[in-house]
């Protein structure tokens, strides 16, 4: 949602309109007023992001059958109706019938602002929601790298390029960043795609076991080597081979795997017959395996055998407008998962998505995601924090406390003003002239995030 709040005003008494729309503007809202339920309907539609507020008693249509027709329009579109009759027993049953908030006359003008911010929060929630449950729809089970980002637009680009080109590839990134996934599409989107794809995990298994597991045995080649073995990189012939976390590879090791890159055959242990291999090596690696300081004992001429072409995946942090579209596809998977429908994204969710550091990236989303669509994420919504009771007049602490709303939503959107206004729901310039009175300088929270992550 952009722009500020909007409300649909329907009243057929022109002085309680102008009255009603004066209070909301003042408040921060956008305000379309209308004389008639039949004539604000016309302009309705279920794209809307806003708030409906309606009189009950008019004439024509009345508040009520503006309701109904509303609810047939979208159910989840908030209607505040407002009555002068006091009609208890009537009021009871709009709230059954889903009507979001009723209000008798004579009303403070804090009531109606108060109740119109509610359901502008709420209806900022459901259209949200909807447009990430479509957007992971559209986002195909065979693209997982989802991301809406230009870093990922980029990455998504250069994988379809070189796919078919059988050039070995060094994929570098964070723990949980979805290295194994750009080898998977490597592998899917190359001609390559009817042989194998074999993955191994250099850091998971010992020194003693490498060598057999990469090159296979003969029977007798050690103590053990009861039957003949075909190694991964065999096995991958006319495929691909993917190593994880090939830093960890045993020096010994590195020295033959050189080998296998440049002549592209192997010697399995135990005999010295020499087999041919057609394969694709893509490597992952956690650390810069360019920064000497980095490499340790990495072999630096591996290195550039295998830095053909490299790929890097930005860390989510660095990528957070694509954090809501991934949870949302994580949530919708886990939800088909388990059996249950797919919850509504709270205020404390959203908050948590976007101020927390991800340190173990998409992986670590997707395991949140999954105790969320679970209902057993006890992630608690962030209040700004509140002023020490009793420590200066009512005035002032308000103002304090409103100074701790701007830091926090300044923080939490990385000094982005778009975003924050979003968030607070007040225009621009009572923004700038909150910022102003308080002393805060918005170019101190660029690239800021809550939870102190730089």
């Amino acid at each position: 949602m952009s722009g500020a709040p909007s409300v649909f005003l329907v009243d057929d008494d022109r002085d309680l309109r102008k009255a009603m729309q004066q209070t909301l503007e003042l408040a921060g809202f956008t305000v379309s007023p209308f004389a008639g339920a039949s004539e604000a309907l016309a302009d309705l539609s279920a794209a809307f992001e806003g708030v409906v507020i309606s009189d009950i008693r008019m004439p024509g249509m009345d508040g009520l059958a503006l309701f109904r027709k509303i609810a047939e329009l979208d159910a989840d579109l908030p209607v505040i109706l407002v009555t002068g009759h006091g009609d208890i027993p009537m009021a009871v049953q709009a709230i059954q019938d889903g009507v979001y908030d009723f209000i008798a006359k004579p009303f403070a003008a804090d009531r109606l602002v108060q109740s119109a911010r509610r359901a502008q929060e709420k209806r900022r929630l459901v259209m949200e929601n909807r447009a990430l449950r479509q957007a992971a729809e559209a986002a195909s089970e065979g693209l997982p790298l989802i991301g809406q980002t230009p870093v990922m637009e980029r990455l998504r680009q250069t994988l379809r390029h070189i796919a078919d080109t059988d050039v070995d590839v060094l994929v570098a990134g964070e723990t949980g960043s979805g290295k194994e996934v750009v080898a998977t599409l490597l592998h899917q989107w190359s001609r390559r795609r009817n042989g194998n794809f074999v993955a191994l995990n250099c850091g998971a298994l010992p020194e003693t076991v490498i060598e057999s597991e990469l090159f296979g045995h003969e029977p007798g080649a050690f103590t053990g080597a009861v039957k003949k073995r075909i190694g991964r990189i065999e096995h991958a012939s006319g495929g691909t081979l993917f190593l994880d976390e090939i830093e960890a590879m045993p020096p010994a090791t590195q020295v033959k795997m050189l080998r296998v890159l440049e002549a592209r055959e192997i010697t399995p242990l135990g005999t010295n017959t020499i087999r041919p291999v057609d394969i694709r090596v893509v490597a992952a690696a956690k650390i810069d395996l360019g920064d000497p300081a980095e490499r340790g004992d990495f072999r630096e001429d591996l290195y550039y055998r295998l830095n053909v072409v490299t790929l890097s995946i930005p860390p989510l942090r660095e990528r957070r407008e694509d954090i809501p579209l991934l949870f949302s596809h994580f949530l919708k998977r886990a939800s088909e998962r388990f059996g249950r429908e797919a919850p509504t994204l709270s205020a404390a969710v959203r908050d948590h998505l976007m101020s927390h550091a991800w340190p173990g990236n998409v992986r670590e989303l997707s395991h949140f995601a999954e105790r969320v669509a679970l209902g057993v994420e006890e992630t608690q919504a962030k209040a700004p924090n509140m002023p020490a009771p009793g420590t200066g007049t009512l005035p002032e602490r308000l103002e304090r406390y409103e100074a701790e709303i701007l830091k926090e939503a300044l923080t939490a959107h990385r000094g982005d003003v778009k975003e924050t206004l979003t968030a607070l729901g007040i225009p621009r310039k009572t923004f700038y002239d909150k910022l102003q009175r308080h002393g805060i300088n918005r170019a101190d929270y660029a690239g800021r995030t809550a939870a102190g992550e730089s």
